[in-house]
C-alpha cells in the first residue's frame, strides 16, 4: 500500500506540473504576447501551439485530478483519518457518513460554482464575494466532521475538482473552435466563446495559488491541528486570491528588458552570440 500511494503521490505531481505549469504560461505570458499577433501570426501560430500546450494541459489535469481522488480513498476514506474525534476519542460522525458528505461535496460542488456564476455573474465582484461566502460556510460545516488535515486536503480538491471540470467542459471545447478558426476550417466564434474560456481560466488561476496551500499545509500539525483551523484556511484562500491579484499585476506589465547591450555576433555569423575568445 505504501508503494501504491507513493506511485500515485509521484503521478499527482508531476501531472500537477504539467496542469499548472501550462496554465500559468497561458495567463501569465501568453495572454500577453497573444496581443501583438497580426492575422497572419495567428494563422501560423495558433494552430501550432494550442493544440501541443491544450494536449498536455487537459491531460495533465484529468490525472493530477484522478490521482489525487486515488490518494483520498487510501489516505482518508479508507482508513481512520478523516472524522474528527473529542477528547475522549470518541469519533463525531460516522465514517461511511463522512466519506458520503465528501463524495456528495466533489460531485456537485461544480454545479453549485456553475450556477451561481451563471446567475451573478454579470457583477463580479458579487459573484466572487457569494461563492466565498459560500465555500466558508461549508468548511465551518465540514470542520464540524472532518479532521483539521482531511478539511484543508478537502478543500484543495474541491477546487481541483472546479478546476478540471472547466477544463473539461468549457475552456477545451471553446479552445477547440478557436482552433479550427485559425486553421480556416470554421467560421470565427462569437466572441463571447473566447471570452468565457479565458475567464473560466482566470478562475482556475486564482484557485490554484490555494490550492497548493491545502497540500502543503497538510504537513504542518500546527496549521491544519489548529484550534478552528477553518478560519485559518479561509483566511489562507483570501491570501492566496491576493497573491494571484499581484502576479496578474506584473505579468500584464512591459516584457522584461534583457541585461546590458546585445552580444556582438560570433565569427560564426550566428546572431545573438559573442565570438568566442582566442
Amino acid at each position: 500500500m505504501a508503494w501504491l500511494e507513493a506511485a500515485f503521490r509521484w503521478t499527482h505531481v508531476v501531472a500537477g506540473i504539467l496542469w499548472i505549469g501550462h496554465l500559468y504560461f497561458f495567463n501569465f505570458v501568453n495572454a500577453q504576447v497573444a496581443k501583438v499577433y497580426d492575422p497572419e501570426s495567428r494563422k501560423k501560430v495558433v494552430p501550432e501551439l494550442m493544440p501541443r500546450a491544450l494536449y498536455w494541459f487537459r491531460w495533465g489535469a484529468v490525472y493530477t485530478w484522478t490521482t489525487g481522488f486515488l490518494i483520498a480513498g487510501l489516505v482518508y476514506w479508507s482508513v481512520d483519518n478523516l472524522i474528527r474525534k473529542d477528547e475522549a476519542g470518541r469519533p463525531a460522525f460516522g465514517h461511511v457518513a463522512g466519506v458520503a458528505i465528501a463524495l456528495v461535496a466533489i460531485g456537485v460542488v461544480f454545479f453549485v460554482y456553475e450556477a451561481v456564476w451563471k446567475a451573478l455573474g454579470k457583477n463580479e465582484r458579487l459573484g466572487v464575494g457569494v461563492l466565498y461566502g459560500l465555500l466558508v460556510l461549508l468548511l465551518v460545516g465540514l470542520s464540524q466532521i472532518f479532521t483539521g488535515r482531511a478539511l484543508f486536503i478537502h478543500a484543495g480538491m474541491l477546487f481541483g475538482t472546479i478546476m478540471v471540470m472547466n477544463v473539461w467542459m468549457r475552456i477545451w471545447p471553446a479552445q477547440k473552435r478557436i482552433i479550427q478558426a485559425a486553421k480556416g476550417l470554421a467560421s470565427a466564434p462569437d466572441p463571447a466563446v473566447p471570452a468565457m474560456a479565458a475567464l473560466r481560466s482566470k478562475h482556475n488561476t486564482y484557485l490554484s495559488v490555494p490550492l497548493v496551500f491545502t497540500m502543503v499545509a497538510n504537513h504542518y500539525p500546527t496549521i491544519f491541528g489548529a484550534d478552528h483551523s477553518w478560519i485559518i484556511l479561509s483566511g489562507t484562500i483570501a491570501l492566496g486570491f491576493a497573491v494571484t491579484k499581484l502576479l496578474y499585476l506584473k505579468s500584464a506589465g512591459p516584457a522584461p528588458a534583457l541585461y546590458g547591450a546585445p552580444a556582438a555576433a560570433s565569427s560564426t555569423g550566428t546572431p545573438g552570440m559573442a565570438a568566442p575568445k582566442p
